[in-house]
């Protein structure tokens, strides 16, 4: 149950279908001990998934990445297969109605910039009187390639979040923001399930080729193309871009589409429905990254 048909023939065509078939089996559906200590210790966790029937007519079916926050300890374990989330995110979220609906897929993923570790976690959600949990059909770690390392990060909250701008086009300092990311997070889904993943690079790995569309390199990785395949299936995606100083987010929404060169190099490219920026969405701020040596 690891792969569908549309990660599959993502391998068959890379003509990595073994060494997909030998990465897979680290995928499982208990959180190991070492897993609910990583998760206890993080501040922040991205989510993605479909925005549901209860969303606003403008967001709903389309793919987002969602961030939340708080305390080391607002994501923890509380089962042999589910982990329970203290807090919501904000009204104005196009994920918010989506978290509070029994059942819905969700794809999340913990990232530690400060030890380059990363353990995604795939499944339903279940609302809980103080957030919600997600009983997990898929908890896997990934390797830190890719991943920019920030030592430390404090906590501002005499801020509070802005007003989410919303748009059909990037503007001029979106396109900005954009292009100097280091790091962004990508929401795909399939018929049974929404996974979240990192993408990550030096500053312009990430193209604006127009208002709306965006492009990034697709770089080597574990062979399982999770995310690729999920494309392949459905293409609707959600992006995340974080201002790791500022705490602004810009969440993305839209469809992609994977183009493969005759040499085997793949480029992804997005087309945007909307735009959700939002200042000081995020309390955390982080220290200068240390680009990882594996970014091209």
């Amino acid at each position: 149950m690891t792969y569908h048909s549309g990660s599959r023939a993502i391998q068959d065509r890379a003509g990595v279908r073994d060494l997909a078939d030998h990465v897979g089996r680290s995928v499982g559906r208990g959180i190991r001990p070492v897993v609910a200590a990583f998760l206890e210790l993080q501040p922040m966790l991205v989510v993605g998934a479909a925005a549901s029937e209860g969303g606003t007519e403008r967001d709903r079916g389309g793919v987002w990445a969602s961030l939340l926050t708080g305390e080391p300890g607002f994501v923890r374990a509380t089962g042999a297969r589910r982990i329970s989330v203290a807090g919501g995110l904000s009204a104005g979220d196009p994920l918010t109605a989506a978290l509070t609906t029994p059942g819905t897929a969700v794809g999340a993923i913990a990232l530690d910039p400060r030890t380059r570790r990363r353990m995604r976690l795939n499944g339903r959600v279940r609302p809980t009187p103080r957030g919600f949990a997600v009983e997990t059909d898929q908890v896997f770690a990934n390797c830190p390639k890719y991943l920019q390392k920030r030592q430390a990060y404090e906590t501002v909250t005499a801020r509070a979040p802005g007003v989410p701008r919303r748009g059909g086009e990037l503007t001029p300092s979106q396109r900005e923001f954009v292009e100097a990311a280091d790091t962004f997070f990508l929401a795909t889904v399939h018929a049974h399930g929404a996974d979240a993943s990192h993408r990550g690079g030096n500053p312009g790995f990430v193209r604006v080729d127009a208002p709306g569309e965006l492009s990034w390199p697709d770089y080597p990785g574990n062979s399982m193309f999770l995310t690729l395949g999920n494309l392949a299936a459905d293409p609707r995606a959600g992006l995340l871009f974080l201002d790791w100083t500022s705490g602004t987010v810009l969440q993305l929404t839209g469809t992609a589409r994977t183009e493969f060169t005759p040499d085997g190099e793949r480029t992804v490219r997005f087309t945007l429905a909307e735009a959700v920026e939002t200042s000081a969405a995020s309390p955390l701020r982080w220290s200068a990254p240390a680009y990882s040596s594996a970014n091209p």
